[in-house]
């Protein structure tokens, strides 16, 4: 059996042509999990922006939903650590799903491996502004807050500041691909075997010391997943 791991396809974000070739390779990849697999994790940023009203949620990702339904249906064990840009969850997905949410890391021992499993938003030394930004936006009483607005309007509003946040992080590549393997080195140094890390759109697998740094790369381009079966971990990707 196998462990699969993906983030980052910001669905919502792109073109109808671009989100229906997302949703067609996320399909797929969970073909591959329900052939071999018998857990994933989603390492956060599967959505551009998700919030939680109590009765309501967003609409447009009901075809994945229906996927991860029917993907735990099957058996799979399914779960999900947030990342900057749905970490506004509530309790649909634990609830109604059951899919385990883990907020900002999960340590996961899996067939003799132990893993440390982080989506990687506010890691880098150059990523101070934003840390204080996550620090206002998930403030118990901002979300409270926010959950005034009518949907109609708190919609529209999030993907603007989420595509803000898109493109600030899009300016990320050489300090946080740095950080990152720092980061990576200190957690094996500490005992783990593999360290994977999302939030780069940067598919890297590295051998640092006795363990191994993975970045899950991102489905918007690269359609990239890293892949752990009998003890080894690799970095694959969708044609």
């Amino acid at each position: 059996m196998a462990l699969y791991i993906f983030s980052d396809a910001h669905l919502g974000a792109d073109s109808t042509e671009k989100e229906a070739r997302k949703v067609a390779r996320i399909a797929s990849l969970f073909e591959k999990v329900k052939a071999d697999g018998d857990r994933l994790v989603i390492l956060g940023d599967l959505f551009d922006f998700w919030f939680e009203y109590k009765h309501a949620i967003p609409k447009q990702y009901h075809k994945v939903l229906f996927m991860l339904t029917d993907l735990i249906e099957s058996g799979i064990v399914v779960d999900y650590v947030t990342g900057n840009h749905d970490f506004w969850m509530g309790d649909f997905f634990s609830t109604q799903m059951g899919v385990t949410v883990h907020r900002d890391f999960f340590d996961l021992n899996y067939r003799g491996k132990k893993l440390h499993l982080i989506h990687g938003d506010g890691l880098s030394r150059g990523d101070r502004g934003y840390r204080l930004t996550k620090c206002i936006l998930r403030n118990r009483f901002n979300v409270w807050l926010y959950r005034k607005l009518p949907p109609d309007w708190a919609m529209p509003l999030a993907k603007k500041v989420s595509g803000s946040s898109r493109r600030h992080t899009s300016r990320r590549e050489q300090t946080f691909t740095t950080d990152y393997q720092a980061y990576a080195r200190q957690k094996l140094a500490a005992g783990f075997d593999i360290v994977a890390i999302g939030h780069l759109h940067i598919p890297i697998i590295n051998t640092l010391g006795s363990g191994i740094y993975v970045n899950t790369g991102d489905f918007i381009d690269h359609f990239s997943y890293a892949k752990l079966a009998d003890g080894e971990i690799s970095l694959q990707r969708l044609k």
